[in-house]
């Protein structure tokens, strides 16, 4: 299915276990984030049709971004949560949240709320489209279009694959954090992560060609041993 989910959850284990349920039911276009201020980034450059939203996040609250989201968009939010107080489902649905799920709850269940949202946002949908936030994306010398389509390196465009282009996306939307190869694998190539580790190598390899100085020793995607990669900022 093309159409483009966001989960937004601190707990990684409820995270993956929604990417795979939502996997199996045929969606392949899926991001994860773990805090307000990484939804925020995925949020503009995927352009989701639907958010899965988690209302205790480390820098915040859920409801602010949700505040956030509905000043450009009126995709569907999904609110999930451990709070079970009826005025905590009143304020979700009142700041502009159109479900809320309490946890713990059974994964298949939101899929299936996922899948209403969707159906509803698109018989619902006006003709024109909401009006994003169409600021680019600037870390260090490079600078991304918001739709992550286009990107320059000292305001020369790149000559980058599909492939390429949303490696670099993931990067430059994930500055100086650690990435594993099955995060990238997952979120680039929209399957899940089985043993295609020299596949990640490969593109990296030739994407670090086309930004390097020296590919071979790369001063922006460094490997963490063990680990993955890391896109280092220069100061």
């Amino acid at each position: 299915m093309h159409e483009k989910i966001l989960i937004i959850d601190d707990e990684v284990d409820i995270a993956k276990l929604m990417l795979a349920t939502l996997q199996r039911e045929g969606y392949t276009h899926i991001e994860m984030a773990h805090t307000l201020a990484d939804g925020w980034r995925t949020f503009q450059w995927q352009q989701p049709d639907v958010v899965l939203l988690d209302v205790m996040l480390p820098d915040g609250e859920g409801y602010e971004l949700c505040r956030k989201i509905r000043e450009i968009s009126n995709v569907p939010v999904l609110f999930m949560s451990a709070k079970t107080e009826e005025i905590d489902k009143i304020l979700g649905l009142a700041i502009g949240g159109d479900d809320y799920i309490t946890k713990p709850f059974s994964p298949k269940e939101v899929a299936f709320r996922v899948k209403a949202q969707l159906r509803r946002a698109a018989f619902t949908a006006p003709v024109t489209t909401p009006v994003m936030d169409r600021t680019p994306i600037v870390v260090g010398p490079f600078e991304m279009t918001h739709d992550a389509t286009e990107i320059t390196m000292h305001g020369t465009l790149l000559e980058l694959t599909a492939k390429e282009i949303g490696l670099l996306a993931q990067f430059l939307t994930n500055p100086n954090r650690i990435l594993s190869k099955e995060t990238l694998f997952e979120r680039v190539w929209g399957e899940s992560f089985f043993g295609s580790d020299n596949t990640v190598m490969v593109h990296i390899r030739r994407l670090r060609e086309k930004i390097e100085a020296d590919p071979s020793t790369p001063q922006f995607i460094t490997t963490v041993k063990g680990l993955g990669y890391k896109f280092v900022v220069p100061q």
